[in-house]
């Protein structure tokens, strides 16, 4: 008895250490995963806690736990808008891209550890893909407000990417066991299986999950309960059939974060606290497992293995994956260095240690070396690299200010809640003076003890609350028109947009005369959003550029496919981010020394 209260008491002692630690940690920009993996090892075996905890069957059971929790939590926050912009390059990067890591970095294994080819494959396959909780966590947590293109696809890739991983990691195990050295058809087979089964099965258990809440009538409480169940459920079943559970149940939380149900922020909410529990749980225990003394023969190894695998294998496997899909220089940059690593190569170090591969140890101490490298690097650096790739854009305002009240699920509508903030573009003005969206009415405010009638002159104040009801694709607006206005941190962000604003209807032919710029006869009657979508070449998120002239058109604002503002840029160069403009002039440099050694050629050939 005296046991099970010393547990109950040391574990929420352990969760609020974790928390408290990674607030302070934040300060110093710490990246907070590194953090949880610290206190772990401090209460491990060899640290001061002395908690001994070396069972990998047990360990893998609660890693494929929290993992499902934070993937489904991953998945509810994947926007249809994200999806629809990341989805073509990132399944490139979650499928080419880890072939092509792993078998990059598994020529750098077989350098730095003699390793026989499989086994190098093997730590390789380990060690390749992204992790989904390190780039949820420090991508929203560092509070960075990067290219929404770039932040969808480094999202999207790192919620399914782990399927392939698993396969590469099982199918060299298997090998392994089986002292083979090729996989056979049935392993191909088997790859396509667990893809195919994974996708359908968390698509057809995320509408069947939509469909359950929508018909039951339950306690507010329960509906979180429910989805929760719901999306485990589907995760188990999946792996009952040998598939990928993990992309099933990313896929549950997409479906069931992009349809019409009861209790969508209660959900959110409620999976949001739960993914940061299962994220503390996940980081502590990884580091309670490990044996710190294990990895110092493996240290320098590693760091040469991590350091293949940053700066070299994922970069090239980066620039290949996404040729087709018209990414600048500069965020390919970013999204070969946000190539973030955590709990999940750990996680699948210990398939190995569970089949009893001879070289397992050695596989779980790279891979927990170049974690802790990853995290230590690129964690600690995201913001600096947002900055010197001009990534990062001047922040928007964001719907989790938002008071989500019961939804009208059946309708395409929403009774929402807003308290107006302070600085926000409603404060001062009377409801029936807001600007709108079209079908969008204020239903009633709320101040102090009093109702205001909507139709009252009396102008909004800080702290009202505004109930309004509208359009869901329009809400977004709504958004905007009472939150705070959020200024940028930089310098960089703040011009990030342009000079001047530029009407997106307006043509290119009255842009170019009222600011003097010269343009081709052929494109003046085209309006300034056909002339950036068609330089484009895709579809247009905030932060693109296209020249016109010596200046370039900014797109400001985009929603549901539309350039809603633009911004016109006198001096680019000014504006341009460190890395853009060395690239620029590497470029530059380049094609002068090209046109140099031809002009020498030619002039060779006539001697």
């Amino acid at each position: 008895m005296e046991l099970i209260h010393q547990i109950i008491f040391a574990g929420a002692l352990i969760v609020m250490l974790s928390i408290l630690a990674g607030r302070l940690s934040s300060r110093f920009g710490a990246p907070i995963l590194l953090v949880f993996l610290g206190i772990g090892m401090l209460l491990g075996d060899e640290g001061p806690g002395g908690i001994q905890f070396s069972d990998p069957t047990a360990a893998y059971f609660f890693g494929s736990i929290a993992l499902a929790v934070i993937l489904f939590d991953g998945g509810l926050r994947t926007t249809r808008a994200s999806m629809r912009l990341a989805s073509g390059p990132a399944i490139s990067l979650a499928t080419l891209g880890v072939v092509m890591t792993t078998a990059v970095t598994a020529v750098a294994v077989s350098l730095f550890i003699a390793l026989p080819p499989l086994e190098a494959f093997l730590v390789a396959a380990v060690v390749a893909s992204t992790d989904a909780a390190a780039v949820f966590m420090l991508l929203h947590l560092r509070g960075l407000d990067i290219n929404r293109r770039v932040g969808a696809t480094l999202e999207v890739e790192s919620g399914i990417n782990d399927p392939m991983a698993i396969f590469l990691v099982l199918g060299a195990t298997t090998l392994l066991d089986q002292d083979a050295l090729y996989p056979d058809l049935a392993t191909l087979l088997q790859f396509l299986w667990e893809m195919g089964a994974g996708a359908v099965m968390g698509w057809l258990g995320g509408l069947a999950l939509v469909w359950l809440i929508n018909r039951l009538q339950l306690a507010a409480g329960l509906y979180p309960i429910l989805a929760l169940a719901g999306a485990v459920l589907v995760f188990g079943a999946t792996l009952v059939v040998h598939a990928s559970g993990f992309l099933a149940v990313f896929l549950v939380g997409y479906v069931l974060g992009n349809r019409r149900h009861r209790g969508n922020q209660l959900i959110v909410r409620f999976t949001d606290a739960l993914g940061w529990l299962s994220q503390i749980a996940l980081f502590v225990m990884l580091g309670i497992f490990v044996t710190p003394s294990t990895l110092l023969p493996y240290v320098w190894p590693a760091i040469g293995i991590a350091a293949v695998l940053l700066l070299l294998a994922r970069p090239l496997a980066v620039w290949i994956s996404l040729w087709p899909f018209r990414f600048a220089p500069a965020e390919k940059l970013f999204v070969a260095w946000v190539g973030l690593r955590g709990a999940v190569p750990i996680y699948l170090a210990m398939i190995p240690m569970l089949h009893e591969v001879p070289q397992a140890d050695a596989v779980f101490s790279i891979a927990f070396v170049v974690v802790i490298v990853s995290l230590v690097l690129q964690g600690w650096t995201l913001p600096v690299a947002a900055r010197l790739t001009g990534i990062e854009v001047p922040p928007e305002t964001s719907s989790e200010d938002r008071l989500d009240l019961d939804p009208l699920h059946r309708q395409s509508r929403e009774l929402v809640g807003y308290r107006v903030a302070a600085g926000s573009a409603a404060v001062g003005m009377a409801p029936s003076e807001l600007h709108l969206p079209a079908e969008t009415s204020v239903v009633t405010v709320l101040r102090d003890d009093r109702v205001l009638r909507p139709e009252a002159a009396e102008p909004l104040a800080p702290d009202d609350l505004v109930l309004a009801l509208g359009r869901t694709e329009t809400l977004f607006r709504l958004d905007r028109l009472f939150a705070a206005q959020v200024r940028p941190i930089h310098r960089e962000a703040s011009d990030a947009f342009g000079d001047f604003p530029i009407d997106p209807a307006a043509t290119i032919g009255a842009i170019v005369d009222f600011y003097g710029l010269p343009a081709g006869i052929q494109i003046r009657g085209r309006t300034a959003e056909a002339y950036v979508r068609e330089r484009l070449g895709r579809e247009a998120v905030a932060g693109d550029a296209v020249p016109i002239g010596a200046a370039e058109l900014v797109v400001r604002e985009t929603a549901e496919g539309r350039i809603e503002r633009l911004g016109l840029r006198l001096d680019p160069e000014a504006a341009r981010s460190p890395a853009a403009r060395l690239g620029r002039r590497i470029r530059h440099a380049a094609g002068r020394a090209a046109r140099r050694a031809a002009v020498w050629r030619r002039a060779q050939r006539k001697l």
